[in-house]
């Protein structure tokens, strides 16, 4: 230690006074009344002398130091200025799956305790195909209780302009849902032959009734995390070439592909977005093992869909609202060895996309989102109530009674950092 101290000092006398110094001295009365010795001076001043290469990488690696620590206490700023409250007009959810029967009594409370309008997918055994199973399901929904309903019938190969007509003209049905044969749940009757629903596109396009598509393709040789993709880009080109003025919402959408389909799209196509697809990417299926509760149809995908997706949510665009595709099933049709696709988000979904939108400091643009874009494309007035949502943590059941049975929902055991207040 000795002799590097000696050794540092006879370096710090031996380096030379730096150039210009005598300039300076012209204008005052000694160098040493104003400017220490160059042992004194900061290290970097010496290095600059002697060592300039050393010397630049000090002051690259100082001031990248520098940049860090600023970003963080920038980071750090904006974390405690972020809001813990926020005020909305009461949201929409433009994609849900109430079931039916006795599994009625959980999912209307949980559906409706986040949201004040509700559009009931039409995929029950049998499916809503005319305007009289619609208004059957939506006495069987309210129970005898009004409520804000969306009602939707269920395209199938023998749907005919006729059928639609009716529908539109009782009120009760504003949309009519698009299935590929096999894609999903309950999806067995479906359409086989895009060709024989043009004439009730055409009818729809006409009355200014909305389109629904589950956008997947049914191709078993295809891979399931690419069915999404070719089905924005082999078939749903061929229905809006076929029917251009037919008012499309591209449902639940999970890829990149798909976002950037819907924005190079005319206004009369949209989609919606689901908290999970917001929130999870395709590891969150098999993380410790396979977490049947986090399969869904379409599956979750690659991390950078998952970005291009909250993108897109909190872009403030018009084309994107919320549309939970909260879809509920008994537990033991979840855990077997050939389990249901759905996610089931009716118990704090408002919760989940508060999260997601935090995430990325876009709280401001979850109003549109949830609340406005939805109701302005399907021309209904968006609605008078507000609710409340506070950053504060809430625990979340293990599962809920469902019909004779149980469902788990998303994030089950654990907890949610938002909570939704109606005021």
């Amino acid at each position: 230690l000795f002799f590097l101290c000696f050794h540092w000092l006879s370096f710090c006398y031996s380096i030379p006074h730096p150039p210009g110094a005598a300039v300076r001295l012209s204008h005052t009365r000694g160098f040493l009344r104003t400017q220490p010795p160059l042992m004194l001076q900061p290290p970097h001043t010496i290095l600059h002398y002697r060592f300039p290469i050393i010397a630049f990488l000090w002051q690259y690696l100082s001031m990248k130091k520098k940049k860090e620590e600023e970003a963080f206490k920038g980071e750090k700023k904006k974390k405690m200025t972020a809001p813990t409250t926020l005020e909305i007009t009461a949201p929409n959810d433009f994609h849900h799956h109430f079931r039916d029967g006795e599994a009625l009594q959980t999912t209307v409370a949980l559906a409706f305790g986040q949201f004040q309008r509700v559009l009931a997918m039409p995929n029950l055994v049998p499916p809503v195909v005319t305007a009289e199973d619609a208004r059957k399901y939506r006495e069987r929904i309210e129970g005898g209780t009004p409520r804000d309903l969306v009602m939707t019938l269920y395209l199938t190969d023998k749907t005919t302009p006729a059928v639609i007509e009716e529908a539109w003209a009782k009120g009760d049905v504003k949309a009519v849902k698009l299935y590929p044969a096999g894609a999903t749940t309950n999806s067995d009757f479906g359409i086989t032959n895009y060709d024989d629903c043009i004439p009730a596109l055409k009818k729809m396009a006409e009355l200014g009734m909305v389109l629904c598509v589950h956008g997947e393709s049914t191709d078993q040789s295809t891979d399931i995390f690419d069915r999404e993709t070719i089905f924005y880009k082999d078939i749903m080109v061929k229905i809006i070439a076929a029917v251009p003025g037919l008012k499309i919402v591209c449902e639940h959408i999970t890829t990149r592909d798909a976002v950037e389909f819907v924005k190079a799209a005319g206004d009369n196509v949209a989609a919606t977005i689901t908290a999970h697809h917001l929130l999870h990417n395709r590891n969150d299926i098999f993380k410790g093992g396979i977490r049947p509760h986090m399969y869904c149809l379409p599956v979750l995908k690659r991390e950078d869909d998952r970005r291009a997706l909250v993108e897109a949510a909190t872009s403030g665009s018009k084309k994107f609202f919320a549309g939970t595709d909260s879809a509920p099933h008994p537990v033991e049709r979840k855990e077997s060895s050939c389990g249901c696709a759905g996610v089931f988000t009716a118990h704090a979904a408002m919760s989940f996309y508060a999260e997601a939108f935090d995430s990325v400091g876009a709280l401001d643009k979850l109003e549109a989102f949830a609340s406005h874009n939805g109701s302005d494309f399907y021309n209904l007035p968006r609605n008078s109530n507000k609710v409340r949502l506070l950053k504060k943590q809430q625990a979340i059941p293990e599962s809920y009674d469902f019909a004779t049975s149980k469902v788990v929902p998303l994030r089950a055991g654990g907890n949610v950092e938002w909570t939704l207040e109606w005021i």
